[in-house]
């Protein structure tokens, strides 16, 4: 479980790619810490596993559904990634309940300086836009961040400049793909609300049967 409160970000520093599976080796500082062998990383967003690791690299592995349902398969040696430890039962709690199961990817369509906040918009999945809300949670790349605006194909955030400081959105562009993992209080809610619409529709059926066994006809 992570908060999407971006610790640092690393660099891919080798990509080893076995059809459709990865090893990643990334560099880091801060989180290099206190890792111990097994630990969870969220990589963008995506909680992956430690398997290797000293003082300054680690290596984690991507799985197919994770290589084919997330961003990471795109990523090229370099390429710089937003990074959070799980969380601990006694550290503080600043952003939401982020589990790094990433529901869908989304693009990016627009970006711009506001003020003092990044405005970035990004196209959704029509499959997910019913789990977006004006004001709920959303997290990108795994990145805790507020919905100020939904629309029937996109969301758009606003980025402080801190988080654009510590994190990849600073150099994001249009075109860009993003991990998306939606506020997990939605899902669980919709799920709750279709189990009982389902239920409801099969105990007020009414058949043919049942009228004739209540003299109708």
């Amino acid at each position: 479980m992570f908060t999407g409160i971006i610790e640092e970000t690393g660099f891919v520093k080798k990509i080893t790619k076995d059809g459709h599976s990865l090893k990643l080796t990334i560099q880091a500082n801060r989180i290099m810490e206190d890792m111990q062998l097994g630990d969870s990383i969220a990589v963008n967003g995506v909680c992956l596993t430690v398997t290797v690791f000293d003082s300054r690299f680690f290596t984690v592995d991507v799985m197919p559904e994770t290589f084919q349902d997330t961003s990471l398969a795109l990523l090229k040696i370099g390429a710089e990634v937003n990074l959070e430890r799980a969380i601990i039962a006694n550290g503080r709690f600043g952003g939401h309940f982020v589990t790094g199961h990433v529901d869908c990817v989304g693009t990016i369509l627009h970006k711009k300086g506001q003020e003092n906040s990044l405005v970035m918009e990004v196209e959704v999945p029509k499959d997910y836009i019913h789990l977006l809300l004006e004001k709920g949670s959303v997290s990108i790349d795994g990145t805790s961040l507020t919905i100020f605006q939904v629309s029937d194909h996109s969301l758009t955030v606003s980025i402080i400049p801190h988080t654009a400081d510590i994190s990849v959105f600073g150099k994001k562009l249009p075109g860009d793909i993003v991990n998306l993992e939606f506020d997990m209080m939605a899902k669980y809610f919709y799920q709750f609300m279709q189990k009982g619409m389902k239920s409801s529709a099969k105990t007020n059926t009414i058949t043919s049967s049942f009228l004739k066994e209540n003299g109708f006809y």
